[in-house]
């Protein structure tokens, strides 16, 4: 089974891909908690600072205020969320902090956002007014939750590539179970000897269950189809042996030298006897060639190119004789599974009818191409519109280039049944001029 085909490949390919989306879905849920997170956390900061700052400036003043910022900036570490101050006029001129010059914060709304801090640093600020003419910004340093949310991206990256790659194994063991499960029913159907080993499989979980039913029903298949082979070949067998001894016993009265008239009696009573018998093996060729209609079992390469030069060689002499121009052109290699006698019979009908229907210097081809596609033209009196189906109906015999009616009228409707069983079509093509057969997948 091919894996770009299979089923369970698409299905492991599927549980990989969800895996994969279920990851980054999960990636994006957490980092942006985390950075929600991180961001309510500095806000917070940002606002208990504040409000502290805020106590003391109405409790001491500008004075102790400018103070108490410079001690804050030089007891904090360089490194970490740091908060940072600006403590300036309406004007923008810094009476004291660390924060160059006053960003693009209204104070009189308590305005927060991003903000430059230094050359490289960004962090979250909140911008305040203390008086008529001072104004206060107090800054959190947020470089950390960058370093925080690469180790989430790190981890989820790693983590979800373990999971992706177990969701893998484990989904392709499974498929291969299942695909070695399945292989045994399609092996089953492919191979009906094989459907026994497969009868008593039960227990386990509906795959079971489908391959005990799908033996059982391939078994009783093939049972019929066995007893049904019996009886046809025991019914061809008992209606051949009195035809048989029947023809016998007028080749005897043949040998009795009768009189004109009574021989030829005989010899057309013969006749009747050989096409009843041709008539029955055709019936019971179109009856094994349509029950066994898309079974691979007994099929083989065939040479399809070799096959139809062969044949049209063997028919170049015939048309010679009976004044028909003969051609055939065939595309070497052209191959197809199937039954060699079967396929070779199938052409030879098609030759037969050509020549049988088309009169004394008309035309006919041959074209075999890739595909396979046969096709088989005349340029004779053609079909009726009305029986361009109804040519391929068992028993119905249209008129020869003698005007007379001959055959058994099987040979088209064997034609087809055994196209049907090698997966092929058999039909009429629409032409002005005569008749094309087109046999092709």
């Amino acid at each position: 089974m091919e894996a770009r085909r299979s089923i369970f490949s698409r299905i492991v390919a599927g549980a990989i891909g969800l895996s994969i989306v279920l990851v980054l879905a999960l990636w994006f849920v957490t980092h942006q908690t985390v950075l929600t997170t991180l961001e309510d956390g500095a806000a917070k900061e940002v606002d208990v600072d504040i409000a502290g700052l805020v106590d003391i400036y109405a409790t001491s003043g500008l004075d102790e205020l400018a103070e108490r910022i410079n001690d804050r900036i030089a007891l904090t570490p360089s490194e970490g969320n740091t908060p940072h101050y600006l403590l300036a006029n309406n004007a923008g001129e810094v009476i004291a902090g660390d924060i160059a010059r006053w960003p693009l914060l209204d104070p009189m709304v308590s305005e927060t956002g991003e903000i430059a801090i230094g050359a490289k640093s960004q962090g979250f600020a909140r911008a305040v007014q203390l008086g008529p003419d001072l104004r206060l910004l107090v800054a959190r340093r947020t470089d950390s939750n960058r370093a925080v949310l690469r180790n989430i991206a790190l981890a989820f990256a790693v983590g979800g590539t373990l999971f992706v790659l177990l969701v893998a194994l484990l989904g392709r063991i499974a498929a291969l179970g299942l695909q070695r499960r399945i292989g045994q029913i399609n092996l089953a159907f492919r191979d009906p000897a094989q459907a026994t080993n497969l009868a008593q499989v039960s227990g386990g979980d509906e795959i079971d269950e489908l391959t005990g039913h799908s033996a059982r029903a391939i078994t009783r298949h093939r049972n019929l189809s066995e007893a049904y082979k019996e009886t046809s070949e025991q019914l061809a067998h008992e209606m051949r042996t009195p035809l048989s001894h029947l023809d016998n016993r007028l080749l005897k009265a043949l040998e009795a030298s009768p009189t004109p008239p009574v021989a030829k009696r005989l010899m057309e009573a013969r006749s009747e006897i050989k096409r009843l018998v041709q008539t029955l093996e055709s019936l019971l060729d179109i009856a094994s060639s349509k029950s066994r209609r898309g079974e691979r079992a007994g099929l083989a390469p065939v040479d399809m190119s070799e096959m139809v030069n062969s044949l049209c060689e063997l028919y170049s002499g015939s048309a010679e004789e009976t004044g028909h121009s003969f051609t055939w052109e065939v595309e070497p290699g052209v191959t197809i599974d199937g039954e060699e006698r079967q396929l070779s019979r199938l052409i030879t009908n098609l030759l037969d009818n050509a020549l049988k229907y088309v009169p004394a210097g008309g035309a006919v081809s041959v074209t075999l191409k890739s595909g396979p596609e046969l096709v088989v033209a005349d340029n004779g009196p053609g079909v009726a519109p009305a029986d361009r189906e109804r040519i391929f109906d068992r028993f119905y015999r249209g008129r020869s280039n003698d005007g007379d009616v001959h055959g058994s009228g099987l040979g088209l409707a064997l034609a087809r049944a055994i196209a049907e069983r090698h997966g092929l079509t058999l039909s009429l093509d629409h032409t002005e001029v005569g008749s094309s057969f087109r046999l092709k997948k």
